[in-house]
């Protein structure tokens, strides 16, 4: 046995020596036995344009227990890491970098600024990835894959080419939601929603009143249209008259008639701009009406608004509703009105309805076989509620704009060189597109760099995709459209979602309101084992976590316990050697810690086997400090002989201590490994030794 277990466990000394051995030992690579069942998740790529927060702090332990249990159990285990280039996200933190240098990305040419970006790329990524180390992550770093790899680029090329022949996708001139600040289009669910007080313009164009908060739009408007059955209105639907316009000159206004039309809303009347609103884009589809552009790309009035032009909207809006009073055409203004706008989820800022073109997903077909796929039950939802939310998700999408304006991220022209609509295209694709097909494009990147193994024979569908609840829709929803399409098979077959972790007080963290937990901080402080209880703790699919630093205190001290408990375990056998110790006859108190501790392996299989991450820990930590530590340790130093316990209750305290030591390893991989190592209990190390069966 050690003679010198050292007193303490002081994590700084343990994690990083300990990391650096199972990582060069090759533990972290999967097995070639085929016998063996297979297991495999693909790490939702975190983006690698700084640190990671809180949420990865989360997603790391939860899968890495998933991972550390299969292996020990046997499997065929591949946890393929990665990284997201992230498109807008890492061109505004770039540009920021460049801001600070007294530059800006349009002093560059494109070509520049993706090197430089890249570079910036790579620097943080690099960053990013020693940070996932820190929390234990067992992946296999042999298979990391980048959004921006070559064989991954080719993939996301692969499928639009296909996707184009098939017809499933087009070039679209439509209603986009559009940033001005970034000088980019989103998709409906990167726009956040709030409601606020705007004043309600009444303007009066001959004989009809129409509202609007926009009067800035109103150059141009030629068409009033109304709902067919507002008695108000019908006497005029199909009749045009004269009226004045903001440009102070009078113009001719036609009445139409179109069931988008909400009667309630102000007068139940209104012009249409079919550039800037969807709705007024669908109408001017279907009446065939003219659409005139007022607003450009950099969020300032065109040359349509006169003397206005040039102007940014929020300072036209005001100005144009002041010359509308001068010139009579004002009716009322209601202060007081409130309505929900779109605002630009990155700088907060009005997102700006534009009319652009842009490559487009068909996605009703490619939603019907998701759909079908999950009503099967090809995939599971943990929690289950969140299949119905998914379902219910999917039936409503509208086609997807699958492509950008930023400057960083894949080009579209590379899909297809030789088409000159496609080659000239100057924008990038939708980061989405990309990571939607990750849980496949990682594999066969692997495939074409290792032919003596089928990653995605083997590894395809991955048994698990584990991610937040929040990127159901815009992440997991295209991952099963895609993965679907390309291979015909669901990407993967459960969807564990966990949900955004809180502070102490269950806010929701955020830098202006200085309560974000830093993980790297904290695994500085107490150790990566005592961060990783402290986030698995009290933890539920679906459900939001708070995280006071209590919860980690809790987990530090229980790292402790156990090693405090190893030491006892080791003095107590002293120089016998506890592989060669014979049970002998048991003690009541033998036999109880036999039959407690075949209970709790049991039950923590069972938990894990379900996705309760927090009951399975909850059962080790009961079994190993209250049953163990407290109740069977107690009872041993009690029957003593000699100062001397038992070979038989030492075979017991070893043989336990050894299972705990197992139990707990998912859940704190370092401190277990190193008291594994302290102690010399098995040959090599514990993270490739067996999980303990039920007796």
């Amino acid at each position: 046995m050690n003679q010198e277990f050292p007193k303490a466990y002081v994590a700084v000394e343990h994690e990083s020596r300990i990391y650096k051995m199972w990582e060069e030992s090759g533990a972290f690579s999967p097995h070639t036995d085929q016998s063996k069942p297979a297991f495999s998740i693909v790490m939702p790529p975190p983006n690698a344009n700084g640190n990671l927060h809180i949420g990865h702090a989360l997603m790391i332990p939860l899968e890495d227990i998933m991972v550390r249990w299969h292996r020990m159990r046997g499997d065929r285990t591949l946890w393929v890491p990665g990284s997201d280039h992230a498109g807008i996200e890492t061109q505004t933190v770039f540009e920021k970098f460049l801001e600070k240098q007294g530059r800006s990305r349009f002093q560059m040419t494109r070509e520049q600024f993706y090197e430089e970006c890249y570079a910036f790329t790579m620097e943080h990524k690099a960053t990013m990835e020693n940070q996932v180390r820190m929390l234990g992550a067992s992946c296999d770093w042999t298979t990391e894959r980048f959004t921006l790899d070559p064989l991954i680029i080719e993939q996301v090329y692969e499928t639009f080419r296909r996707m184009f022949a098939d017809g499933l996708v087009y070039r679209g001139e439509r209603i986009v939601n559009y940033s001005v600040k970034y000088q980019t289009a989103y998709s409906d669910l990167e726009v956040v929603h709030e409601e606020r007080q705007e004043p309600l313009y009444y303007l009066k164009y001959g004989p009809i009143t129409v509202a609007t908060v926009r009067p800035e739009t109103k150059f141009g408007d030629k068409t009033i249209v109304v709902h067919p059955e507002d008695e108000r209105y019908k006497k005029y639907v199909g009749t045009s008259f004269k009226a004045m316009t903001v440009t102070g000159e009078e113009a001719e206004f036609t009445v139409i008639a179109d069931e988008a039309i909400k009667p309630e809303f102000g007068t139940g009347a209104m012009t249409i701009t079919p550039a800037h609103d969807p709705i007024d884009f669908e109408i001017a589809q279907r009446h065939n009406l003219p659409i005139n552009k007022v607003i450009g790309l950099d969020g300032r009035m065109l040359p349509i608004a006169g003397e206005f032009a040039g102007m940014k909207v929020a300072e036209a809006r005001v100005k144009v509703g002041e010359r509308m009073q001068e010139l009579g055409m004002v009716e009322k203004i209601d202060p007081t009105y409130r309505h929900t706008i779109g605002l630009c989820y990155r700088s907060n800022q009005p997102i700006e309805p534009m009319l652009m073109p842009q490559w487009y997903v068909k996605v009703a077909p490619l939603a019907a076989k998701a759909i079908d796929a999950i009503e099967r039950g090809e995939v599971t939802f943990h929690p289950e509620q969140y299949k119905k939310i998914q379902l219910d998700w999917l039936k409503g999408l509208r086609d997807w704009n699958i492509c950008r304006q930023n400057w960083w991220g894949i080009p579209v022209a590379g899909a297809m060189p030789d088409n000159p609509d496609i080659a000239n295209d100057t924008d990038t694709f939708d980061t989405w597109f990309s990571s939607g097909q990750w849980p496949y494009a990682t594999l066969k990147a692997l495939n074409k760099e290792r032919v003596d193994r089928d990653y995605l024979v083997e590894f395809y569908p991955n048994s698990v995709m584990e991610t937040g609840r929040d990127l159901i829709f815009i992440w997991i929803s295209r991952m099963l459209m895609l993965g679907l399409y390309t291979e015909g098979k669901v990407p993967f077959k459960d969807v564990y979602l966990h949900g955004l972790v809180l502070d102490a007080k269950g806010k929701k963290m955020s830098k202006s309101k200085g309560n974000v937990v830093n993980p790297t901080e904290m695994v500085a402080k107490y150790g990566a084992d005592a961060v990783r209880f402290g986030l698995i703790v009290g933890s539920a699919a679906g459900s939001d976590i708070p995280m006071p630093e209590e919860k980690v205190k809790g987990g530090r001290n229980f790292a402790n316990k156990l090693w405090n408990m190893a030491r006892f375990v080791d003095m107590q056998i002293g120089d016998r050697d506890p592989k060669k110790l014979t049970h002998g006859e048991h003690t009541d108190a033998d036999k109880l810690i036999i039959e407690q501790r075949t209970a709790a392996i049991k039950e923590v299989h069972e938990h894990l086997e379900n996705f309760r991450f927090a009951q399975a820990l909850q059962t080790v930590h009961e079994f190993a400090w209250h049953q163990f530590a407290d109740i069977y340790v107690e009872a041993a130093k009690n029957q003593k002989i000699d100062d001397q316990v038992s070979d038989a209750t030492c075979a017991v305290l070893w043989e336990t201590l050894s299972i705990i030591l197992k139990l707990v390893h998912p859940f704190m991989p370092f401190v277990s490994e190193a008291i594994w190592q302290e102690l010399s209990v098995g040959e090599g190390m514990l993270i490739t030794s067996s999980w303990p069966t039920a007796e």
